[in-house]
């Protein structure tokens, strides 16, 4: 059988369709090569062939396409365990609307994949799994918190995989492994079964390698649910129409230069992120060079918010309803025997965090605080928009960086989320692309930023880019 690993989904789906391959053949090909490369670390548990195949739909756009779930996505009789000790054997009663979506197209979910704990990280490293390894460079982290998920679409283990992105957790892992990662307009994908971490901020993201993959991904997942009352009244459409390889005519790009120019940003993705400009100017885009000062308030803002939802969130977590329970004399004691056993450290700080900005005393210096700027931001973005069709950014501030390198250094870890949590905050959408390698080989990547319900945007302005460009093809030698 030939090498399938890095084929994409439209190369799969011929193979399909002209009988070349069988459904069965293409999960256990994935399911062997995943386990040939356990030492990345990217997939919890993988699920058996049988079970695999009688989950999902016989027939659909994605009949028979495989990929992976992370850990925090409710998959019904599957263990949904956000990589942490507290719902280590916690098994879901339902499907989470995203994954039942992709199931009535016949899409086909392998396993769940490693996180950080409760999508709370930047770089794969805070999982009670332990940490996810970069197919890239092994020594390196994947960037977070859908570490496994990025990793193991980078790596060859199926052509998608679904991840969670609350302040760049799809966007920064898919510029750290080399490959696309959208974050859409937030109430665009159900979040009902994504288990939550800051309910004003999550979405369900999708990581690929072609832009035109992640469309046909999200045009089977994309729509109003009942279910969830943030959804937005939007019906299901084919994002994959306008994917011509063609520019929006008098395409406006703004390019972001106080992220440009930010401190901290490598000077290797700077560059690149200048030369993919000049891919885009060369394809007829007007650039246009603007700024918008309160992005420099971003990290801060989306550090006060999320912990605080997260504590808000987690707070279920007591051992009284499902997932670990650690007895104790009294009912305090239980509660606190489950929370310091079933929570890690960084989830155990966050909430630490998040109760003391909601707290009587700090609440309005704190978190009132955070809310204005986070409108301020919204509007700036709007404002921006009025002048421009997309924004350009960088996506992370560094390549991908060695294993506990910022063990010490909770600071530049949280600072990870620069160039990508204000659009969480503001909930507009972004895609996040390969762009070129440093000269370390390592991957570098750039989000191209719309206002909201611009994916068909971002989609055909990315997918134009891909096909003059061919960074998008380089894979890691395993």
């Amino acid at each position: 059988m030939q090498d399938i690993s890095f084929l994409t989904i439209q190369e799969l789906k011929s193979l399909l369709d002209s009988k070349k391959i069988t459904k069965k053949e293409v999960v256990q090909f994935f399911l062997e090569r995943a386990a040939q490369h356990k030492d990345l670390n990217a997939v919890i548990e993988q699920y058996d062939v049988d079970s695999i195949l009688s989950a999902s739909a016989d027939t659909g756009f994605l009949s028979g396409i495989p990929g992976y779930v992370k850990s925090n996505i409710c998959q019904k009789d599957r263990i949904t365990s956000c990589a942490s000790k507290i719902l280590a054997n916690f098994k879901s009663t339902y499907d989470a609307t995203t994954v039942e979506r992709l199931k009535q197209q016949g899409a086909l979910c392998l396993g769940s994949v490693n996180n950080d704990e409760f999508a709370m990280g930047s770089s794969g490293e805070t999982s009670a799994y332990g940490v996810t390894k970069n197919p890239w460079n092994k020594e390196l982290v994947p960037g977070g918190s859908s570490s496994g998920s990025a990793a193991a679409v980078a790596a060859g283990f199926a052509p998608w995989a679904l991840g969670s992105d609350t302040g760049g957790s799809v966007r920064q892992p898919a510029a750290l492994c080399g490959i696309v990662g959208l974050k859409p307009t937030y109430g665009l994908n159900s979040r009902f079964g994504l288990i939550a971490y800051g309910s004003s901020l999550d979405t369900v993201g999708i990581l690929t390698r072609t832009v035109y993959d992640n469309a046909l991904v999200l045009s089977a997942m994309a729509g109003q649910d009942a279910k969830d009352s943030t959804s937005l009244p939007t019906t299901p459409k084919d994002y994959t129409k306008t994917l011509d390889g063609s520019l929006k005519p008098g395409l406006t790009i703004g390019v972001v230069e106080d992220a440009l120019s930010a401190q901290a940003l490598h000077p290797e993705i700077r560059q690149a992120t200048e030369d993919a400009i000049k891919v885009y100017e060369k394809m007829g885009a007007k650039i246009k060079r603007i700024s918008i000062p309160s992005l420099d308030y971003g990290a801060a803002c989306y550090f006060v918010i999320s912990r605080a939802e997260a504590a808000s969130n987690l707070a279920r977590f007591d051992g009284i309803r499902y997932g670990l329970r650690v007895p104790g004399k009294s009912l305090i004691d239980l509660y606190e025997a489950t929370r310091h056993d079933g929570f890690g450290t960084e989830v155990k700080a966050r909430i630490l965090v998040g109760n003391y900005v909601l707290s009587v005393g700090h609440a309005g210096q704190y978190y009132n605080n955070a809310q204005l700027v986070r409108q301020i931001i919204r509007q700036q973005l709007a404002d921006a928009f009025k002048d421009v069709d997309l924004l350009v950014m960088p996506t992370h501030a560094t390549p991908a960086f060695k294993v506990g390198e910022f063990d010490n250094d909770k600071l530049t870890m949280d600072l990870q989320d620069y160039f990508t949590a204000p659009l969480n905050l503001a909930g507009v959408p972004g895609i996040s692309i390969p762009v070129g390698f440093s000269s370390q080989g390592l991957p570098l990547g750039m989000q191209l930023v719309g206002p909201h319900l611009s994916e068909e945007l971002l989609f055909q302005t990315a997918y134009a880019y891909q096909e003059i460009t061919d960074w998008h093809r380089q894979h890691p030698s395993l």
